[in-house]
């Protein structure tokens, strides 16, 4: 018998799993037999971003998947989601009326996996690593509302805010605060190359070629001390060059889970098919995909332009046409699921018209069509993403307002690429650093922002920002949410396009695939295990 998709309601804070008859989320098994993972992510070195794996520079869901198995953090999402919950911490907590002070005690006993202790300083050696490297990804602005870090004794860890962030706790659970051992990673240097240490779950092995990870292999950790159950004592995640290559190697029994990115037809053939010996299981996403543009490029440097190009996107027919049943349009960058969330650009351009957009463009004196480019990564958000553009050219070609070409770039070159500025348009996919409204505003708004992006608007950093964040109770934060989501509308910095699901295909004998990845597809590889197939 093949169990059935498995679908979990998709409320933020309330999730709680349906389990299906045959597997899905049991406790697992402790055999030596590695549990191979299937990814089209690409982990390397290059030139331009030597040190993909250090905590205090990755910053994108696949080295991030990584660090979550390897890197301990003071707090951790849990699996059934919810408010993160201590893991190298005993306890945590504000402990102040103002939420200003941030007080950790350690876990009693924490080693790292060489068997090094870890203590106090190590955790303020760490934060105060990162903020002071302030890598070109960005990923430091999480800790901007970090002014110092206390020690004190070798347990307590003391984090004075320069202002309230309601949010912090969720901070600490990101691998950009991460616990490192000082003999491993210097003060003020990157780490370079594909190795990671710390005290996670997991130890990391790599096989390589060129400077790329082909095999990651990560053995359980005898010193681990921490809230998670290990169900396994190896997991293998393999990379493959695209889905069809990883969905052929699971057809084979070459490897036991496939995770992202699969294509949305592989997607409707396992859902479809109710014999086989691969089961489906679907999950809650708060993935979204959206336009970023550099506001200082002469082709959009005129809010027209970017505002006609809001006004003439059909999101329906986009995701209609190429996602299916797999994604939903979205208004904002707060996924609807989202407290905080407004659909502040249908309310602003309601449905696509090209009459509005022509208006817009003539009252502004823009010559049509405008020429420019998209750039959009062939190589990180699955095989999809070319399709997807090429339905976004055609939409905005059909206006007769512009003149779009389109134009892919692996992953390591584009991503630079736009962080330096070089593409006046181009796309992107967020997967969450955690489930709150402000991590989707804040990375792409504030200062510091990852995109790099020259867009800054004061009321937004100086004051809708910090309010958001002052607010324990997330929903008193909704007015300062909707206000930022509303000058992102008129402004048009930035577009969204899309709100995902998430699937994990798993031959029938594993178990855990339930919590494998939670709702900010955070990879749990500590879940999966083996039982008897169906």
């Amino acid at each position: 018998m093949n169990r059935k998709t498995l679908v979990l309601p998709a409320v933020v804070g309330l999730l709680a799993p349906v389990l299906a008859a045959c597997g899905g989320s049991g406790s697992g098994s402790s055999s030596d037999d590695a549990i191979i993972v299937g990814t089209t992510d690409r982990f390397e070195a290059t030139k331009d971003a030597p040190a993909p794996l250090d905590p205090a520079y990755a910053y994108d869901v696949g080295t991030w998947n990584i660090l979550r198995q390897t890197v301990q953090t003071l707090m951790i999402q849990p699996k059934g989601e919810g408010d993160p919950v201590p893991e190298a911490a005993e306890k945590c907590g504000f402990t102040d009326t103002g939420n200003e002070r941030y007080a950790c005690t350690l876990r009693d006993g924490l080693k790292f996996a060489n068997g090094d202790k870890i203590t106090a300083e190590d955790v303020k050696y760490s934060i105060d690593r990162a903020m002071r490297l302030k890598a070109d990804s960005g990923v430091f602005a999480l800790l901007s509302t970090v002014d110092t870090v206390e020690t004190q004794g070798d347990r307590e860890v003391i984090f004075h805010l320069k202002t309230a962030d309601a949010t912090f706790p969720y901070k600490l659970s990101t691998p950009v605060a991460g616990i490192v051992n000082p003999d491993d990673y210097q003060k003020d240097k990157l780490r370079d190359g594909l190795a990671v240490d710390g005290s996670g779950p997991y130890t990391l092995s790599v096989a390589e070629k060129d400077g790329a990870i082909t095999t990651a292999t990560f053995t359980k950790n005898p010193n681990y001390k921490g809230a998670l159950k290990v169900n396994n004592n190896k997991v293998e995640m393999r990379t493959f060059a695209d889905a069809d290559a990883m969905g052929s190697a699971i057809n084979k029994g070459d490897i036991d889970v496939m995770t992202r990115s699969m294509t949305p037809e592989q997607i409707q053939k396992l859902s479809d098919d109710t014999d086989g010996d691969v089961d489906l299981v679907e999950m809650p996403g708060l993935e979204i995909r959206y336009l970023g543009f550099n506001t200082n490029a002469e082709t959009v440097k005129s809010k027209a332009v970017r505002e006609a190009m809001a006004q003439v996107i059909d999101r329906g027919e986009l995701v209609s046409k190429v996602y299916g049943t797999e994604a939903e349009p979205l208004y904002s960058m707060v996924p609807a699921t989202i407290t905080g969330h407004s659909n502040s650009f249908f309310n602003k351009y309601g449905d696509p018209s090209v009459t509005k957009a022509k208006t817009m463009m003539e009252t502004a004196n823009i010559t049509t069509p405008v020429k420019l480019t998209m750039h959009y990564t062939t190589d990180h958000y699955g095989s999809a993403t070319k399709e997807e553009f090429e339905q976004l050219q055609k939409q905005l070609n059909a206006s007769g307002l512009f003149d779009v070409s389109i134009q892919g770039t692996a992953w390591s070159t584009f991503r630079p690429a736009e962080q330096k500025g070089k593409y006046d348009v181009y796309g992107m996919g967020w997967f969450p650093d955690f489930p709150d409204a402000d991590n989707y505003l804040a990375p792409f708004l504030d200062k510091d922002n990852t995109l790099g992006s020259p867009y800054a608007n004061t009321k937004i950093m100086n004051t809708l920002i910090p309010e958001s964040r002052r607010e324990a109770d997330r929903l008193a934060a909704s007015k300062s949410l909707t206000a930022i989501q509303d000058i992102v509308a008129s402004d048009v910095p930035l577009i969204p396009l899309w709100q995902g699901k998430q699937y994990v295909a798993a031959r029938d004998d594993v178990t855990g695939t339930a919590y494998v990845l939670n709702s900010s597809s955070t990879l749990q590889l500590w879940e999966l295990g083996r039982g008897v197939g169906n």
